[in-house]
């Protein structure tokens, strides 16, 4: 049975991990520099605003639910040690699940709940913000690289499988 489903899974996976790794690339690339850019009471309410609007159930899903395939394509690649797609499943639900999963938990979530309770006028974003935009960023690029090598693996499995 878990053979059958093992592509659905896979291609699944890559898809989900392609598609955070685009929103976690557009955070890289120009929203955290826009954001940067305002005023620092105007870049914290926006930021504050995105982190309580990315909790919602599309983003969510796609992200958690890639984590958990991530995590079966890693035991199914253990249980079928020696085949071909093996260590493409292995490499690459593990580079998501540790690199994006992971990181975000340990990380980016970490210095958001930090961040939410400044106001626009609190002193204690003026010192705070420009420490979360450089840290926040440097830990989305690792998500975004980890997410995108993560779709390239897996898509290297999908064939072979």
């Amino acid at each position: 049975m878990m053979e059958s489903l093992l592509p659905v899974l896979t291609l699944a996976a890559a898809l989900g991990c392609g598609l955070i790794a685009g929103v976690f690339f557009a955070f890289s690339s120009f929203v955290m520099r826009a954001l940067a850019r305002l005023p620092r009471g105007e870049g914290i309410s926006a930021m504050q605003s995105i982190n309580v609007t990315v909790i919602n159930p599309l983003f969510l899903g796609v992200f958690l639910l890639t984590a958990a395939a991530c995590a079966v394509l890693i035991g199914a690649a253990v249980l079928q040690w020696g085949s071909a797609a093996a260590v493409y499943l292995l490499a690459g639900g593990a580079v998501y699940f540790v690199g994006t999963f992971l990181v975000t938990l340990i990380f980016n979530v970490p210095m958001n709940r930090t961040l939410a309770p400044l106001g626009r006028a609190d002193p204690r974003g003026a010192t705070y913000w420009p420490h979360y935009v450089v840290g926040w960023t440097a830990w989305n690029h690792v998500r975004t690289a980890a997410a995108l090598a993560a779709a390239i693996l897996l898509t290297l499995a999908y064939p072979t499988i």
